[in-house]
């Protein structure tokens, strides 16, 4: 698409993980696209955008050496120290040396201190959801205090919970971090509280798509200014009007493409279960050899995609083992994969991106959710969309290898699985019409761009 002349500038800052990175830059590229100049601000050096991002600006403002850390929390509060500091840092300096001045910043939602950094040089903040409205409405419910905390005896009898324009939803549908009264990860609790506490000073973005969940965005967007402008997965996957806008452009993890792809052109079409549980979920050993030995149970195909520090959780000479039927890699393409004719379904986390990416690809799930925002996706995929199904556990919290042979029988034979493939076609089709010229998203990024260029 031809460009128009860049006169107005917007900075953009996601979270430094891959989940939130990846459709904060493909909504960039799609405002480079409408003639913004964008500015993609990362918080690491590694990371090395590719040619499909050559449309967007990158700039770095990382931690220092001995910064890093693995402990979530001990992250958060280390980068809500330093990151305010240095952007303003960065936002002055740029006012004064960029041909043009910054006009806006969007910025992930869970880092509502960047509205008051933005305020200080004169932008407009935008925030940036990259989880579904059904999670942000439950998080929403429970600051105003329409929801709350279940009690003990809720959560064993996995009491129902009702609330506006919502699907009917059992404790265990919620978002992990509602009913958690361990205390673990005090830090990334407050730090999904904590969306709410400015947004009515800012514009909302939401990377979903108004027929998706219409009902909830009707809800909220009756209350707030919200868009949608989802799903914001590379062009060439559903409108193809971003030219060679095939990848995301930013990765933290190499993936192992020549291999996956290789190895899926020689199986048969709709024939590869495809196993991914993204970027930070981990598996018990136990719930790792049960995963597969149901796998091999099934005697069929699998892409199994187990990151370097979980593959010694494996059963022992389990990749010798299935070796004729399976493929186990440290990272994997996805879109690559999931658009392959060969992959069958997706036994996926459910993390929002990788349903996202589901549905817009047409691929029916199997889904075995693990903490945050994944329980409250799983509910939507089985029962709200009905592109697949939910693993049950069993009385210890595990899922048993009997109950993943039987999902895979369930989404990939029968007239079930005839079923979960027509509503996987029906939303792909509805999340290229999204995006695609003159769709809810697409005008949503005009009215963006319109309410930036004119002032």
């Amino acid at each position: 698409m031809e460009k128009k002349q860049q006169k107005h500038d917007v900075l953009v800052l996601p979270f430094p993980i891959q989940g939130h990175i990846n459709p904060m830059l493909q909504f960039s590229k799609r405002l480079a696209s409408k003639g913004l100049k964008v500015t993609f601000i990362t918080t690491s050096k590694s990371m090395q955008p590719s040619a499909t991002a050559s449309s967007i600006h990158f700039h770095s403002i990382p931690f220092q050496e001995g910064e890093a850390t693995t402990d979530i929390d001990e992250h958060i509060r280390l980068y809500e120290s330093l990151i305010p500091t240095r952007l303003a840092q960065f936002i002055d300096k740029y006012q004064i040396c960029s041909q043009h001045r910054a006009k806006v910043l969007v910025y992930d939602s869970g880092m509502p201190w960047a509205l008051d950094v933005a305020k200080r040089f004169g932008l407009q903040g935008a925030s940036f959801f990259t989880q579904c409205w059904a999670v942000n409405a439950v998080f929403y419910h429970l600051k105003l205090g329409t929801l709350r905390v279940p009690l003990e005896e809720e959560i064993r009898t996995n009491a129902v919970v009702s609330l506006p324009s919502m699907p009917e939803l059992e404790i265990s549908d919620l978002p992990s971090f509602v009913c958690d009264n361990s205390g673990s990860y005090p830090c990334l609790w407050n730090l999904i509280q904590s969306q709410f506490s400015n947004f009515q000073e800012a514009d909302w973005a939401c990377n979903t798509y108004d027929k998706l969940e219409h009902e909830i965005i009707k809800w909220m967007a009756s209350r707030w200014p919200i868009k949608t402008i989802g799903p914001t997965i590379p062009s060439m996957y559903l409108d193809k009007r971003l030219k060679d806008d095939n990848d995301y452009g930013l990765h933290l993890f190499k993936p192992d493409t020549d291999l996956c792809i290789k190895w899926l052109n020689s199986k048969e079409t709709s024939s590869v279960i495809y196993v991914s549980f993204g970027s930070i979920a981990g598996l018990t050993e136990e719930q790792m050899v049960e995963l597969g030995m149901g796998l091999k149970s099934t005697n069929r195909n699998f892409l199994w995609v187990v990151r370097e520090t979980e593959q010694k959780k494996l059963p022992s000479s389990f990749i010798e083992e299935t070796s004729e039927k399976g493929l186990v890699v440290s990272w994997s393409p996805q879109l690559d994969v999931l658009g392959h004719g060969a992959v069958g379904c997706f036994m996926t986390h459910c993390g929002w991106n990788s349903t996202v990416e589901a549905l817009s690809l047409g691929v029916p799930m199997i889904a075995m959710p693990q903490w945050t925002d994944q329980p409250t996706n799983a509910k939507l995929v089985a029962d709200v969309w009905g592109v697949g199904i939910r693993v049950r556990k069993d009385g210890g919290g595990i899922i048993r290898k009997e109950e993943i042979a039987r999902c895979v029988r369930e989404v990939m034979e029968g007239e079930t699985s005839l079923d979960f493939k027509r509503n996987s076609e029906k939303w792909k089709k509805l999340a290229k019409d999204a995006v695609d010229e003159g769709g809810t998203s697409d005008n949503n990024i005009h009215e963006f761009v319109a309410k930036i260029t004119c002032n």
